[in-house]
């Protein structure tokens, strides 16, 4: 079996390889190729990559190369991982909508469109150079804006599917304060990527038994700490909101809280760089505790569950993955791309039946649901109309000032990366 992860230069590889080491009876891989236009960078991460598997005793080769065509070519699945314009791109992200007094934020607002319309051509060009040299590959995205990526994979005909590690995240956490395996969590989870709600927590699978109440009742302080949420909010709802939903249910809080400290981006690039350091150091043979606070926890975990279902060598599974609507949240059309629970297999991801929805999550849903989908075209087609009209149409945005305005800095602050301006 072959793998290529495209950025795979990124800080975050590290923990994908300690991953496809340790779960290697689940996905056998026989060759991984990690593919970055960064030549110093990769050679550091590969370095560390290698001597990762050498520890764990995986018999696979790691292969590195600044070379698309080449390192797709035969591969059985793609993973995604970029991020145009590196650190950079995402600092502007996260500090000019603050200008118009709005989120800052890499993948919600004006910064996720940003995000998107640098990202989106960029993927499908990869994407087309992965049909050419092999149409049966699968593609696995974790390259944000996931929802609207992958519902550009999809529309253009590629077999692919979009994942984050929210969920698994949750469920991981969950299961310790259940005091049980993360097998045993089945989670009701529910709405777009960075826009889901965990409605039930069920313990054995999809018909278990449901213990959010339980959940909230015994441990809703430390779940609301961790949300960073009132607890009387999680109480209120009934629900465990994902955290990004704190920049909607607390938009303006959080926009004072982002003009008094320095962007993620800036935290980020700093760390990165004490994070490569680490990597060229020949006698680090696994991936350090300081990789923890990149971000991406159990990311590797759900690649490889995910992957090792599509290329059948784990069997059918059931995870939460970003795929079509094809029916299941009756309100949105079926080619919107939803996450939710599915059962994966080699024929792809096919969503669980999800229980209808309260008004006050489905509103918001269909809401963010209709920029996407103008977001996408504006991602695909260019022109200032369309990003104007993506902003407006945005539930922190919406209204025609700062639409204008988030409009003109948009595209100053993203002309090198956009072929249209």
């Amino acid at each position: 079996m072959k793998l290529a992860v495209v950025g795979g230069g990124s800080t975050y590889t590290p923990e994908l390889i300690d991953g496809f080491a340790r779960l290697r009876d689940t996905l056998p891989v026989e060759e991984l190729v990690l593919v970055d236009p960064a030549a110093d960078r990769l050679d550091l991460v590969g370095g560390l990559a290698r001597r990762i598997f050498a520890k764990q005793g995986h018999p696979g080769r790691i292969v590195t190369t600044s070379d698309v065509d080449a390192g797709v070519a035969d591969a059985d699945a793609v993973l995604l991982q970029l991020r145009v314009g590196g650190q950079a791109a995402r600092n502007q992200d996260e500090t000019w909508p603050l200008e118009c007094g709005c989120i800052g934020q890499e993948t919600t607002g004006a910064g996720g469109l940003a995000k998107a319309l640098r990202t989106v051509p960029v993927v499908l060009d990869i994407a087309e150079r992965v049909r050419r040299t092999n149409p049966d590959a699968w593609i696995i995205d974790f390259t944000n804006p996931v929802g609207i990526v992958t519902r550009a994979l999809l529309q253009a005909g590629h077999k692919a599917v979009g994942l984050c590690n929210v969920a698994i995240g949750l469920q991981r956490k969950f299961a310790r304060l259940l005091d049980v395996t993360p097998g045993e969590v089945h989670l009701d989870h529910v709405g777009l990527n960075h826009l889901t709600w965990e409605l039930g927590v069920r313990l054995g699978g999809p018909d278990g038994e449901d213990v959010l109440p339980k959940l909230l009742a015994e441990h809703g302080a430390a779940i609301a700490d961790d949300l960073r949420m009132p607890r009387a909010i999680i109480d209120r709802l009934g629900v465990v909101p994902s955290y990004y939903l704190r920049y909607f249910y607390a938009h303006d809080e959080v926009v004072r809280e982002l003009g008094t400290k320095p962007s993620r981006a800036a935290e980020v690039a700093a760390m990165e760089k004490e994070l490569l350091a680490m990597y060229g150091d020949p006698a680090l043979d696994e991936k350090p505790a300081l990789l923890a606070k990149r971000g991406g926890a159990f990311y590797s975990e759900a690649a490889v569950d995910l992957a090792s279902s599509l290329l059948g060598s784990g069997g059918a599974a059931v995870q939460v993955v970003n795929t079509y609507n094809k029916g299941t949240l009756p309100f949105l059309p079926d080619d919107a791309v939803i996450e939710v629970q599915a059962r994966v297999d080699g024929t792809g991801a096919t969503p669980l039946a999800a229980a209808e929805l309260d008004p006050l999550y489905a509103g918001l849903i269909a809401n963010v649901t209709a920029y996407e989908d103008l977001a996408l075209e504006a991602a695909l087609r260019g022109g200032r109309e369309r990003v104007f009209k993506a902003l407006l149409a945005h539930p922190l945005i919406g209204q025609f000032e700062y639409a204008e305005a988030l409009t003109d800095k948009l595209i100053a602050h993203n002309r090198e990366h956009l072929a249209w301006a």
